[in-house]
């Protein structure tokens, strides 16, 4: 199965077969409140016409993880692509790896990667999913109950046996990566990525052109904080069940240094006739070595504010504005320009 968009341009995702849009859709917030990283109450309806928006926009991946909601943004999804051809739907990712406690939604999810789990957890995605194969599944973070090489070599099983077409890592680092490169390819990397966090451009970047892994980022609107509509009075109006309530880039000096550096978006952006949060997605593609960006959406509309980013390309003077913006900000941390 190969997915192509005749309205949006695509990168071929590392080795593997799929070319993909350069903005996927990012479903960790549809999976709602009502456990440790959630985002607050959702409307379902909502969220699936928002996937159904960014389908007809041409977006052609997803990208979720059983541990959003608890199993909820899997199900949302499923309901999302229901009926439409296998030929038709986009790619689908998701994560594997976190295990909760169904007696307590609320207590953190455990870090577990023993081959015999990730292979339920592999079914139980299948299943949520509506799915005979997922396109890409990605261990969510290290695991702290057995060593790398065996949750690795657990994927790599998975691959070999056609539950899963590509397999990556979300959040490990260089020597991580090493190690498991060693094992079997990494088809893919998942790290967070924006113009306020962007460590991820100093050494996994690098790595991923040297060993032909794909790179698909996200939070690249950091949370929210790079679209141009959030304020301090908004975020001190999040909800009590909004994980980023807690985050140190929604307090203090460092939100005040982030919401300069989003209004200094806003002259590039209405150079190119699009919205801040589209030069801010925009800029994190501008890397080498990036494949594609995750964005979220909860509400067909926001689609409409940052689709615009699945084409845009800055230019010189966009990126030398920006890393500019950065440095007398001082927002953040990591290279200020590709």
């Amino acid at each position: 199965m190969t997915i192509s968009s005749e309205n949006l341009p695509t990168r071929q995702l590392g080795t593997t077969d799929m070319s993909i849009t350069r903005a996927g859709f990012g479903a960790w917030a549809i999976g709602g409140g009502g456990w440790a990283a959630g985002w607050g109450a959702q409307d379902d309806s909502d969220s699936v016409a928002a996937i159904r928006r960014a389908i007809d926009a041409g977006i052609n991946w997803i990208d979720t993880a059983s541990v959003y909601g608890l199993g909820h943004s899997e199900e949302v999804v499923g309901k999302a692509i229901a009926g439409i051809a296998a030929s038709d739907r986009p790619y689908i990712f998701t994560k594997c790896g976190m295990v909760w406690n169904d007696d307590d939604p609320m207590e953190t999810p455990k870090r577990i990667g023993h081959p015999d789990s990730l292979r339920e957890q592999t079914e139980a995605s299948l299943k949520r999913l509506g799915v005979e194969t997922i396109d890409l599944m990605q261990v969510h973070w290290p695991s702290n109950d057995v060593p790398l090489a065996e949750y690795w070599g657990a994927l790599c099983d998975l691959k070999a046996a056609g539950k899963v077409r590509a397999i990556g890592l979300s959040n490990h680092d260089i020597d991580q990566l090493e190690a498991a490169e060693a094992i079997g390819h990494v088809d893919t990397l998942q790290p967070p990525f924006s113009a306020i966090r962007r460590d991820t451009a100093a050494e996994l970047l690098p790595w991923a052109r040297k060993n032909k892994t794909g790179v698909i980022c996200y939070s690249p609107m950091q949370a929210g904080l790079l679209t141009g509509r959030f304020s301090t009075a908004r975020a001190a109006e999040l909800p009590e069940d909004d994980w980023r309530r807690n985050s140190a880039n929604f307090k203090g000096e460092a939100l005040e240094a982030n919401l300069a550096l989003a209004e200094a978006l806003k002259p590039v952006a209405e150079r190119h006739c699009t919205s801040q949060a589209a030069v801010a997605i925009a800029w994190v593609l501008a890397w080498p070595g990036l494949t594609g960006a995750i964005v979220g959406a909860r509400k067909p509309e926001q689609i409409d504010g940052w689709i615009a980013a699945a084409r845009l390309e800055l230019d010189e003077t966009d990126l030398d504005e920006i890393a500019a913006a950065i440095e007398q900000t001082g927002a953040g941390s990591g290279p200020v320009r590709p």
